[in-house]
């Protein structure tokens, strides 16, 4: 990945990169509170030999810093440990004070420190200066020959220990710190990981990789489409409104050469807005006067007639038993002139009410009265119903929701269409979340995103006091 790719991750995540930064934070500022302060003494010793001359100065020297390091040593010990626990009368097992104890030699030099931490600075003080003297001792007694009264080498106290009333640990600032940095790279480590695998639909390059299909419409998130669903309950310049009047615009130019037009809206599985964008889009063309039908083709959930709130008893299904005339069963809306066939009542055998030459004589005398035909139809992945729709139509257009639809379940919807021959001439990405600014995947105040087509001029709308195409000479309300 390039690292636009890692900002688009970033500015995509950022509430859970947000989220892991503030969780380490929190952990890292509760440990911290919890922890007893602890207080530090440092006590320094010098060890050095008695030369005579020069020579054995230099050679003394280096004696003395070899001998350092096995000092420093020492003081980590538990025979130091148990004489300073002797000295000083504690009750602490020399494996526990040995713990509290970190001796280290000053670079190049012959200087050894001795640290002692301690909940209590006082105590660690007392017991530092114990160390310090103890060690003195106990390098004498080391380095003094049998017989010997006195030792080659020496180790001397040259800063007795301090008094620090200031705690070395917890440090606030610095855990404070690290968890800032470690939430960071979590939460974006994490945010890689979940936009890796991550396959649902969230831009054009997403719907390229399943399906040729352009990208006809993209229809932002509306938290009142469940109270207001049709374009018809909002304002004129509403997102929403803007975006299905981009989305029939694009419709026009599909299959040109065609006076009329019959296209299948589904979707892949259910939920993902297919009925919604049905009633929007018959709306939306109805509105610039076409003789447009909405079919309810849903023989299983059918819910058109309640979004429309529509009579539901007749509709298509009885009109392909037979027991009523077409015309019978159309409904008209007498603000936008778009007529409906509702579902009629629900059947036991959808699949083959809808493949019968009943449907077919149906969609072929709608053909020939009206100038486009939406179906609202099945998603595709649980039932046939969508594909044998489309193979008797001009197209199917696909509805993916974004950020639910899956590569895989669009990768699968357009692999059912390609199985009976049919096609599906566009995809509507719905339902995306609202951003502001600059990007591919934006999406911008009125509904105009990437992939959008421009809105026509007034010269270029379809005059709604004529009838289209090979119907001129029919009324524009024929049923």
């Amino acid at each position: 990945m390039e690292l636009r790719d890692y900002l688009r991750i970033a500015r995509r995540r950022w509430k859970l990169i947000v989220g892991s930064v503030l969780v380490v934070v929190a952990v890292s500022a509760a440990l911290t509170y919890q922890m007893t302060p602890q207080y530090a003494s440092t006590a320094r010793l010098f060890v050095s030999t008695t030369p005579s001359d020069t020579s054995e100065a230099y050679t003394g020297g280096l004696f003395a810093s070899q001998r350092v390091t096995s000092y420093a040593d020492l003081a980590s010990g538990r025979e130091l440990a148990d004489r300073v626990i002797d000295d000083l009368g504690l009750t602490l097992e020399s494996t526990a004070l040995v713990s509290k104890v970190a001796a280290s030699v000053v670079p190049e030099t012959v200087l050894l420190q001795i640290r002692v931490t301690d909940p209590r600075p006082a105590e660690a003080q007392r017991i530092a200066s114990s160390y310090a003297d103890q060690l003195v001792d106990f390098v004498e007694e080391l380095e003094t020959a049998p017989g010997a009264r006195n030792a080659p080498i020496k180790a001397t106290v040259v800063d007795a220990a301090d008094f620090n009333s200031a705690p070395v640990s917890p440090n606030p600032v610095r855990n404070l710190g690290l968890a800032l940095v470690l939430g960071l790279l979590l939460g974006f480590g994490l945010a890689v990981l979940r936009e890796l695998l991550d396959t649902t639909v969230k831009s054009g390059d997403d719907i390229a990789t399943a399906t040729t299909a352009p990208v006809m419409g993209n229809i932002a998130y509306d938290s009142q489409a469940t109270k207001r669903p049709l374009v018809t309950d909002l304002e004129s310049h509403a997102p929403r409104v803007e975006a299905f009047r981009v989305l029939r615009t694009n419709m026009q130019f599909v299959d040109v050469d065609s006076d009329t037009n019959i296209f299948v809206v589904t979707s892949a599985l259910p939920e993902e807005g297919k009925t919604t964008t049905s009633c929007n889009l018959a709306i939306t063309l109805a509105q610039a006067g076409q003789r447009v039908l909405l079919v309810d083709a849903d023989l299983r959930r059918p819910k058109v007639a309640g979004i429309l709130g529509l009579e539901k008893a007749v509709g298509l299904t009885t009109v392909l038993l037979g027991r009523i005339e077409l015309d019978d069963a159309l409904q008209h809306d007498p603000e936008t002139g778009l007529a409906v066939l509702t579902s009629g009542a629900v059947p036991p055998n959808p699949a083959e009410l809808l493949q019968s030459h009943a449907m077919a004589d149906v969609l072929k005398e709608l053909r020939r009265r009206y100038d486009v035909v939406i179906i609202d139809a099945p998603p595709l992945l649980p039932v046939t119903d969508a594909a044998l729709l489309t193979s008797q139509s001009d197209g199917a257009l696909l509805v993916v929701r974004h950020g639910k639809t899956t590569k895989d379940q669009l990768a699968h919807a357009v692999e059912r269409l390609e199985g009976v021959d049919a096609k599906a001439v566009g995809v509507v990405m719905n339902m995306i979340p609202v951003r502001r600014g600059k990007g591919g995947d934006s999406y911008y105040g009125y509904g105009y995103g990437y992939g959008y087509a421009p809105e026509p001029t007034a010269s270029e709308e379809p005059d709604s006091s004529k009838p289209r195409g090979k119907h001129a000479n029919q009324e524009s309300g024929a049923a």
